[in-house]
């Protein structure tokens, strides 16, 4: 087993699916559904004209009523990470909305299953499926993706060849994911350059009923890869108009999968107990406070040349406290106070004798059966901000001003030789504030911010900081005034975001632990990354464009981003008298993390999605490429760059609206400049029946066509680990109340 990441190498599955011609096949059959539900739509429209009035009158209702469920696509849901209450379709950035009809849809397990098919996001999980690091736009770990649970900053952080900065959360739980993609979102906390995904857990409100002062629900679901069991219980209570609870624990217990060729994949199993607790309380019939626990106590096993080589504990908490503030009769006051405590303790127990090298001395070691090695992060965070609107003339402004804080504290320890000594203790500060002004005047809107953030790490020896002033500018025109054009909106942005070097990178010392012996050298002089994005984008957004009640929304954008000193691992050798490696027996090279001139990283996305009565189809893609380039000039292609990806996907809606069916089909294309990634295409499909008002049954199935692939994003484990085969999922839930 690989115990720390000195530098990235790209690995990928096997070529799992004929390329562009299995997506075009499984689009195909896609679109083939569609138009048989399309003609008979046609059908149902000539028998209508032979209906009498009083039925007609009773088809135009339910028309209108279908073209107000309609106008509810993902894409005009408002966003609940926006500080101005936009939706995805009003927000000129590259921003998207998961709701939970999505969630309950694709069954998910994992944090990548909860984000398939959003453009630009990628999600690297290696054989630790529950422990995840987010990835956008080639972006990711050491808080590069800002990822947030009801306001929680998720910073955990374990040195390893696999995942880097990873996060605990049973999808579960979460009711809504929205994500904002590039530094635009630099409003939402310090050093997101890549972006923010926020994910919003249950409440009452969604779980009860109008007439209801009382609800519960059972959900069991079964899974065959892996003959997995997930067992979920929730309950809500309203205490009055003004307070209500909802709580929720869910277990999972999930044995080893096999990969699309058959094999078992040796620790992918894993055993987790999740809960959440929530109350919402209304002081005031303008404010809102909402108090909030998530946890999760997880287990599983890490191997080694697919031996059982660490048995590992996680126990994670977050504790949020959300206060809001808003009143219609004073537009300067829309207030936000957000609290919050995340503490994530991992221990990793051996099971065999392994042998390794002192990270101090370097000699051999034996650390035997039962080393315990800890891992203990603890993140605190504030955030305030309040959104002021008025006009100036003609002008209409919605000012958002504020500051935020986190500090994380990171302690590690146990035997000497164990994986906790490359991850260093220490603590981190980052901190900033920023002002923000929306201008609209009719067709024309401009967006015009500043943030300033601050940092400071240290441990018992080292001690660094530094700041910095980062500027937004946005310009959006919505030129057209005609039916079919006026939903259609341009807009440019140039955005910068600022990253401070996280403890490991700046603090990692000592010596490899195993294989072969050599140095880790700290590097208490990196600077900061500052990433500077230009983006040019469009959203449009029609109704009633093939039949009274549909909508169609479309967002797409190309982006430009430069990270100036970008920081990523190198390796140095000994025999160079400029590179600080000592020279000495066995020692054939050193690891740094070090800057970079700049990473070049440009893409296109697309998301869209039509919607009727019949049912929904939605479309959508991403294009990234990446490269680094030193301070000498040498150009080499980004390591953590995804796959580009096609997402096609179809609904049908059948015995008014009990029964969905449909399925998705997505295109993985090989990073450029990854020697062993293939290209691979996965087919989905799902079901859906709301058999009752209080009883519901689910399907999916999941690789339908039993792919053998792996994500080239996990090019940083010590052996290619391929995904899941073909699973079939089933669920039942059962829900009472009063």
């Amino acid at each position: 087993m690989g115990l720390v990441t000195w530098g990235r190498t790209d690995l990928a599955g096997e070529n799992a699916g004929s390329g562009f011609r299995s997506m075009a096949s499984g689009i195909a059959i896609l679109m083939a559904g569609a138009a048989a539900i399309a003609l008979n739509v046609s059908a149902a429209k000539a028998q209508q004209a032979t209906q009498p009035a009083t039925s007609q009158q009773a088809d135009q209702k339910k028309k209108a009523d279908e073209k107000a469920a309609a106008e509810g696509t993902l894409l005009d849901k408002i966003l609940v990470i926006s500080r101005t209450g936009e939706t995805a379709i009003q927000s000129l950035a590259s921003a998207s909305h998961v709701d939970q009809e999505q969630l309950d849809r694709r069954m998910a397990t994992t944090p990548n299953e909860m984000l398939l098919g959003v453009p630009g996001v990628a999600v690297q999980a290696d054989a630790r499926r529950v422990s995840s690091s987010i990835n956008i736009r080639g972006l990711q770990d050491f808080g590069r993706v800002a990822v947030i649970v009801d306001g929680a900053r998720q910073d955990f952080q374990r040195s390893d060849h696999g995942t880097q900065s990873t996060f605990y959360v049973d999808p579960e739980l979460i009711k809504s994911v929205d994500v904002i993609r590039g530094p635009v979102a630099n409003t939402y906390g310090s050093g997101a350059i890549g972006g923010v995904v926020f994910f919003d857990t249950k409440d009452a409100t969604d779980f009860l009923k109008p007439e209801e002062t009382w609800a519960g629900s059972l959900t069991g679901r079964y899974e065959s890869n892996g003959k997995g069991w997930t067992t979920s219980a929730t309950g809500a209570y309203k205490i009055n108009d003004n307070w209500d609870v909802l709580g929720n624990i869910v277990y999972r217990d999930y044995g080893d999968y096999k990969n699309g060729g058959g094999d078992t994949v040796a620790g992918t199993g894993f055993d987790v107990l999740s809960g959440l607790l929530k109350t919402t309380i209304r002081p005031t019939e303008n404010s809102e406070l909402k108090l909030g626990w998530v946890g999760s106590k997880d287990g599983w096993t890490e191997t080694s040349g697919g031996v059982p080589a660490n048995d590992v504990d996680l126990k994670s908490n977050t504790f949020t406290a959300r206060y809001n503030i808003t009143d219609d009769a004073k537009s300067w006051l829309d207030l936000h106070i957000n609290a919050s405590y995340n503490k994530t303790l991992l221990d990793l127990t051996t099971l065999t004798a392994q042998n390794r090298f002192d990270p101090t001395t370097g000699l051999p070691v034996v650390l035997p059966p039962g080393s315990l090695s800890t891992f203990d992060v603890g993140t605190t965070g504030i955030d305030i901000w309040n959104t002021s609107r008025f006009e100036t003339a003609s002008v209409a402004h919605e000012l958002t001003y504020g500051g935020d804080w986190v500090g994380d504290d990171v302690d590690t320890g146990g035997s000497a030789g164990g994986d906790s000594f490359y991850t260093p203790s220490g603590k981190r500060n980052v901190s900033g504030a920023y002002i923000q002004d929306k201008l609209t005047w009719e067709w024309l809107e401009v967006i015009g911010g500043l943030r300033y953030d601050n940092y400071s790490l240290k441990d018992d020896t080292n001690e660094t900081s530094g700041d910095r002033i980062s500027p937004r500018v946005t310009i959006g025109v919505s030129p057209f005034e005609s039916v079919g054009l006026a939903g259609l909106q341009f807009y440019g942005t140039y955005a910068e975001g600022y990253r401070s070097p996280s403890l490991t990178e700046t603090l990692i010392s000592g010596n490899h632990p195993a294989g072969v012996s050599f140095p880790f050298l700290p590097n208490p002089n990196l600077k900061p990354e500052t990433g500077k994005t230009v983006e040019f984008g469009v959203n449009y957004k029609q109704n009633d464009i093939i039949e009274g009640g549909d909508a169609l929304r479309l967002k797409a954008a190309y982006f430009n981003n430069n990270v100036d000193d970008y920081i990523d691992g190198v390796t140095l050798s000994p025999f160079d008298p400029t590179s600080g490696c000592p020279f000495g027996p066995g020692i054939p090279i050193c690891f740094q993390y070090q800057n970079f001139a700049k990473a070049k990283i440009n893409g296109f996305e697309l998301e869209s999605v039509y919607d009727a009565g019949w049912g929904y189809a939605g479309l959508s893609a991403s294009i990234i490429n990446g490269h680094t380039i030193s301070y000498e000039g040498g150009r080499a292609d980004l390591a953590t760059i995804p796959s580009s990806q096609v997402t096609a996907q179809l609904g049908l809606r059948f015995l008014e609206d009990k029964l969905t069916v449909g399925g998705e089909v997505q295109y993985n294309g090989k990073p450029k400049g990854n020697a062993v990634a293939k290209d691979y295409t996965l087919v989905n499909a799902f079901a859906s029946y709301q058999a009752t008002d209080n009883f519901k049954v689910d399907f999916r199935a999941d690789n339908l066509f039993d792919v053998k692939y792996t994500n080239p994003l996990n090019g940083s484990t010590t052996a290619v680990l391929y995904e899941p085969g073909v699973t079939l999922k089933l669920a039942a839930t059962m829900r009472f109340g009063g």
